[in-house]
């Protein structure tokens, strides 16, 4: 790791509940170019733990840039400045010295504030309980060659398939959308086989969980992709508009 150490200004969101106002406190923390964002905040916390005050509370899991848990705003930006990567693999080196940021959770009324930085976003698991799976016989596993799919239609699906379900696309939309989120589980399962069956129950019962945990419609301006860290394309909202008339032309 490097030895010349940052000096940063930290102007970090606080909030004790939902329900609590919030209000920014201001640090100041010093930093190896090579630690992750999240590092960085371990730091700090440790600091403030050191000092008798409260640390800052924040996701993490894996910190590895899969399990989507680390959801800051950093200088106005989901994940931060950098396209494609998530907070835990955004580095210090894309900053520099001297430099204040400001982070702030996920700005949504569907991703009420846990604390601090950390928000609840079960809003997303009851969408997904609601239709975002298929059902299948138990037995012996099918050979994998079994069913036949086009490469073109295996890659689109491997595509959606990498939403992590971090929130990102709702933090960026100004409207609090979760069409990108909801488009890409429906584009994963409608373009397989096994997802066929239930195709048209799916995507109305996901559309309407998504309507009744109060996201917003889609402003059609392209932020939530921009700012998604695994570049899940807007092709994938045109998918679930198509397969959502096609449900209800259905009757369902």
């Amino acid at each position: 790791m490097s030895n010349s150490n940052m000096n940063l200004k930290l102007k970090v969101w606080r909030q004790q509940n939902a329900k609590d106002e919030g209000h920014f406190e201001d640090y100041t923390v010093q930093a190896s170019p090579d630690m992750s964002f999240l590092e960085m905040f371990d730091v700090l916390n440790e600091q403030l733990i050191t000092d008798g005050k409260n640390p800052v509370a924040f996701d993490h899991d894996c910190r590895e840039g899969i399990c989507g848990m680390c959801s800051m705003v950093i200088n106005g930006r989901p994940h931060g400045p950098k396209q494609g990567v998530t907070t835990c693999q955004l580095h210090m080196r894309s900053f520099s010295d001297g430099d204040t940021i400001v982070v702030e959770p996920w700005r949504s009324n569907a991703f009420p504030v846990i604390r601090d930085l950390s928000v609840n976003r079960s809003a997303f698991d009851r969408i997904i309980a609601s239709g975002g799976y298929v059902s299948v016989n138990t037995g012996n596993a099918v050979d994998a060659n079994a069913t036949l799919i086009p490469k073109e239609t295996a890659d689109e699906a491997f595509e959606a398939a990498t939403c992590i379900g971090c929130g990102a696309c709702v933090s960026a939309c100004k409207n609090a959308s979760a069409m990108l989120f909801v488009g890409a589980k429906v584009t994963q399962l409608s373009l397989l086989p096994q997802g066929q069956a239930e195709a048209s129950k799916r995507v109305v019962a996901m559309v309407n969980q998504m309507d009744a945990e109060g996201f917003g419609a889609c402003t059609n301006t392209g932020a939530c992709s921009a700012e998604c860290p695994k570049q899940i394309p807007l092709s994938v909202i045109a998918t679930l508009n198509r397969e959502y008339i096609k449900a209800k032309l259905k009757g369902y």
